[in-house]
């Protein structure tokens, strides 16, 4: 695909792209395992954009885009946070989204904008980078390796009758 993808923080105008693009994502997750992942509902990007605009001004959140020839291709959303002692973790940056349209993987898109949110996240304070990733999305887990992350806990879910 032709033009260079340049990435910046999210404004108010991407609300509509990237409420999309985070309905997409929820329902990729669902597709993965609908036991484990949240269901797709009606007027679902409407309020993941607003969501996710919502977090773009907050001093501990960046909501950064991917844009290539005027139309945004992707969005990366995370944050700072404290010490987990749910997953026993000090503080670190966390990645909550990675997500590039269909139409626009495997060209690099993914890459710049993850490299991109580190950069974000390091600029925060953030001594570390964290992140999940759905069992099943090889193709990210090979992304994340080739930038350095490392398997460092395993989610198991047992549904209860």
């Amino acid at each position: 695909m032709d033009g260079a993808v340049t990435v910046r923080p999210a404004r108010a105008a991407d609300k509509s792209a990237i409420g999309r693009l985070g309905a997409m994502l929820v329902a990729e997750h669902h597709a993965f395992d609908p036991l484990r992942f949240i269901a797709p509902v009606p007027g679902l990007a409407e309020r993941y954009g607003s969501f996710l605009i919502s977090q773009a001004d907050k001093p501990d959140r960046i909501v950064l885009v991917a844009e290539r020839s005027g139309a945004v291709v992707g969005y990366a959303y995370g944050g700072v946070e404290g010490n987990d002692y749910m997953v026993l973790r000090g503080p670190a940056g966390e990645l909550y989204d990675v997500v590039v349209d269909p139409d626009h993987r495997r060209q690099g898109v993914g890459t710049e904008l993850l490299s991109a949110a580190i950069a974000a996240l390091e600029e925060l304070g953030a001594p570390r980078v964290v992140l999940f990733t759905a069992d099943r999305n090889r193709i990210a887990q090979a992304i994340f390796a080739k930038a350095g992350f490392r398997r460092t806990m395993i989610e198991m879910t047992r549904e209860l009758d």
